[in-house]
């Protein structure tokens, strides 16, 4: 990793000289109809002009083959891995179609946003269209969606700016690419590049022609200030890292020997890749949307600007990068049937999920601490926060683990306000525990010989490919699951999707020798963590869930903040007639234990008012410790291989 080049030069074209299009597996889905105009599928011309990414507006041109008549055309809309209809077509402007010179007419489809109608005159055989993607100008969260340009970078998702004709499925139509960029302004991407204008960092690019599918799975990064860093050459894999200053990418060298590590523990726990070369695509910037998303040979990966440098930073963002790594194997090649769709206008549907995206945490979480990027006590400390929040997440009462993924398209979007009541996208969180109980349990069966680490050779394994896409069932996982080891696993997963507690699956940390306790100490990762998101981890023994401003985002039904009618929305002002800080509050609840009282100060839409919070537990942190009387599965579980 100590080894930099610019992006683009001709070891990158060589790279990527062998990238194909992305081939998609066996999908029972009915066949699309196929024009009558065009006896193969059509190669649409697409140019995009990202020079005023810092007004964040990006203006694209098209040219797509077509014959007379009603023309159709969609805005990508159901965005694999964004597991929602939530393609950003509300900022799509500037749309014109024109053939022959002449401006053509066109209209919305009424049932459908996403679905345009062109009007096609005779003679015509090929339509130029114009558009404008309007990145969002002030901050607002989201996939592609997201704010994703700053004055320094940019990342281009390309079902922004794109339209694409019905009748065909995305990996059947092809798109020649070309992008311009701001001068100077170096790029990353895993789209293979056949030429380039310009200065070396490049300020217009030609990208090989290459399915809509492979498009839209390969996003460029973009900047003034944007390091490369090698990981591995066999298969290539790097480091595209862009940030708001040359500062934040000035990280010590163990940041990215462990990067380094991060591959090597991946390929040892899979035995196989399905890729031609890998980019991590990394955005260090405090501006721009944060999370991550997977994609075959990338991911776009967003984190505050001094996440490389800050140590606090590196420590709470961590695990991203493992998460979305993993799924290269879990999510982009073995994929759920139901997300495997033919093109983005067909629906998702999420029901598998808990495997897609649940197992995907729990090798993150794995792989964080194999890699070195969390230490094994930290790690530990990061699955006892999340033990901790399923423990004190009463929506499980009435919300199953299967209706989390079943209603994914709405979760994901929800506010935080009653997020434990409602619950969220938890098949996450208590897919982690979930799928550590199944790493627990294999080992057990097994006594010893077999784990998680060989269900991920059989399932995900060799054979090493480039990009396809092969799709699993329930059953699929049932019988994978039962060649590693005979058990009933199909009551096992029944169970834990379809049960409601009470209490967190806690069968799987029990299992592996640990225990979850609460003591007055905050761990470190917590104490990070708080500090870095302006939270305050004391409130959480008596069911208050607010940030370091008093501002209180949610309240733990049947816990006594709840009890007292505090609510989400309100905001705590005084603690005990004192002006509210969270060492205020800290020491307050404290008292509890000693006969302390809790009299809250709230404010409530203009109105102000004292809780009297019935509370004497004094101030509780989640912890795991050893349980002596197990075998210590956990720790040889995240050791290095």
């Amino acid at each position: 990793m100590s080894v930099h080049r610019e992006q683009g030069g001709p070891e990158r074209m060589k790279l990527s000289s062998t990238l194909g299009a992305v081939t998609l597996g066996v999908v029972c889905v009915a066949l699309l109809s196929i024009p009558a105009w065009c006896a193969t599928a059509p190669t649409v011309t697409l140019a995009v002009d990202a020079t005023a990414a810092p007004r964040k507006i990006f203006h694209a041109s098209l040219k797509i083959p077509a014959s007379p008549g009603d023309l159709i055309l969609y805005y990508p809309k159901w965005i694999p891995g964004e597991h929602a209809p939530d393609g950003p077509v509300i900022d799509l402007a500037g749309l014109k179609f024109f053939a022959g010179g002449k401006s053509l007419k066109w209209r919305r489809d009424l049932l459908d946003s996403f679905t345009l109608h062109v009007q096609i005159p005779a003679g015509v055989t090929e339509v130029a269209a114009e558009l404008d993607f309007l990145s969002p100008a002030t901050f607002e969260s989201g996939f592609s969606a997201g704010s994703s340009a700053t004055d320094k970078l940019a990342v281009i998702s390309w079902n922004q700016v794109l339209l694409y004709p019905k009748g065909w499925k995305s990996d059947e139509i092809n798109y020649s690419a070309s992008l311009k960029l701001p001068e100077g302004w170096k790029f990353g991407t895993p789209l293979p590049v056949v030429n380039q204008s310009g200065s070396q960092s490049g300020n217009e690019i030609k990208f090989a022609t290459v399915s809509l599918s492979t498009l839209v799975d390969s996003p460029v990064i973009a900047g003034e200030f944007l390091k490369v860093v090698p990981l591995a050459k066999d298969p290539p894999t790097e480091m595209d890292i862009a940030a708001d200053s040359a500062a934040a990418l000035d990280a010590p060298d163990e940041v990215w020997d462990h990067y380094k590590s991060l591959v090597d523990q991946a390929q040892k726990l899979f035995g196989a890749h399905h890729y031609r070369d890998y980019h991590f695509l990394y955005t260090l910037s405090d501006h721009v949307a944060h999370f991550g998303l997977e994609h075959h040979e990338s991911d776009d990966s967003r984190v505050d600007e001094r996440a490389l440098v800050d140590e606090a930073d590196r420590k709470a963002s961590a695990s991203l990068l493992p998460h979305e790594y993993v799924h290269s194997w879990n999510g982009k090649y073995r994929r759920p049937a139901d997300l495997a769709t033919p093109d983005y206008e067909q629906p998702m549907q999420d029901d598998l999920l808990w495997v897609y995206e649940g197992l995907t945490n729990y090798l993150g979480f794995v792989l964080t601490a194999r890699s070195g990027l969390l230490t094994p006590n930290q790690d530990r400390e990061d699955l006892a926060t999340t033990a901790s929040a399923l423990e004190h997440t009463p929506g499980r009462e009435w919300r199953n683990l299967q209706d989390t993924a079943d209603d994914a398209p709405e979760l994901y979007f929800a506010p935080r306000a009653w997020e434990s009541w409602r619950r969220s996208t938890d098949f996450y969180d208590e897919g982690t525990l979930d799928w550590l109980w199944t790493d627990v349990i294999i080992r057990q069966q097994s006594k010893g010989t077999k784990s998680i680490d060989d269900f991920c050779k059989l399932f995900h394994g060799a054979p090493s490919t480039g990009p396809m896409v092969k799709t699993y069932t329930f059953d699929d996982v049932v019988n994978a699951l039962n060649q590693i080891v005979p058990y009933d696993w199909r009551a096992f997963w029944t169970e834990r999707l379809t049960n409601h507690g009470p209490g967190a699956p806690l069968g799987g940390i029990e299992g592996s020798g640990w225990k979850l306790v609460y003591d007055d100490t905050p761990s470190d990762m917590m104490s990070t963590v708080a500090s870095l998101y302006h939270s305050v981890p004391s409130a959480l023994g008596f069911g208050l869930v607010l940030s370091d401003d008093g501002a209180i985002s949610d309240t733990i039904e049947g816990m006594p903040a709840a009890k007292a009618g505090i609510g989400p929305g309100m905001k705590l002002v005084a603690v005990n007639g004192r002006r509210f800080s969270p060492d205020i509050l800290r020491d307050a609840v404290k008292a509890t234990r000693n006969g302390g009282v809790l009299d809250l100060l709230i404010e409530n839409t203009d109105y102000f008012k004292t809780y009297k919070v019935d509370y004497h537990g004094g101030e509780k942190y989640p912890h795991l410790v050893r349980d002596d009387s197990k075998p210590d599965l956990l720790t040889e579980i995240l050791k290095a291989k």
